[in-house]
């Protein structure tokens, strides 16, 4: 089922994640929807807070811009090591049609539990290894504009508040809500 995506700054995505204690049909069925989700509004990773769910969950496929990687579902996510520097324009699916520079590790070993509970690690650069730092900020309360100037930061959450507003009215006159679709990819 694709589920609505919460825009920042609403006060749910600050929030930091319950850890998953049993992985179970309930969050095979999370992990379901957050595929579903980010297929539909076009991103290349989706976290459980940016669909309302304080839950430590996160999916994430860059497969059609990185090749030989699979789409990972991933419970309880932890980045245990990190190697290097990169800048990469960030997008976000719950900041849609913005996109930034933004400062992360060039290389990332992340520890988690796969939609049947089993521990798995994953050693990613590139794309992956953003996608997997973004995504694990979600789970912390943090958004990718949390990364750079507040300038930026302030002209962005106006823009979002407008987007926000405009929705609102949107559902107020009963017109059907659209995907989220950027020109950017949404992580």
């Amino acid at each position: 089922m694709v589920r609505e995506i919460v825009i920042w700054p609403d006060p749910r995505l600050r929030e930091e994640a319950r850890r998953v204690e049993v992985v179970d049909d309930s969050v095979r069925a999370l992990i379901a929807d957050l595929f579903e989700t980010m297929y539909a509004a076009n991103g290349v990773g989706l976290a459980a807070p940016q669909v309302a769910v304080a839950k430590r969950v996160i999916t994430i496929d860059t497969s059609p811009k990185q090749e030989g990687v699979k789409p990972l579902a991933l419970v309880n996510p932890v980045i245990v090591k990190t190697e290097g520097e990169t800048v990469y324009q960030e997008g976000c699916l719950s900041i849609p049609g913005e996109a930034e520079d933004v400062t992360r590790a060039a290389k990332v070993w992340v520890k988690a539990l796969d939609k049947d509970g089993k521990e798995f690690e994953v050693e990613a650069t590139d794309l992956l290894a953003i996608a997997l730092q973004h995504e694990i900020d979600h789970l912390d309360g943090k958004v990718f504009v949390d990364h750079v100037s507040a300038l930026k930061r302030g002209l962005i959450k106006r823009r979002m508040q407008r987007l926000k507003a405009d929705r609102e009215q949107e559902k107020a006159e009963g017109k059907p809500s659209q995907p989220q679709r950027q020109g950017t990819p949404g992580l």
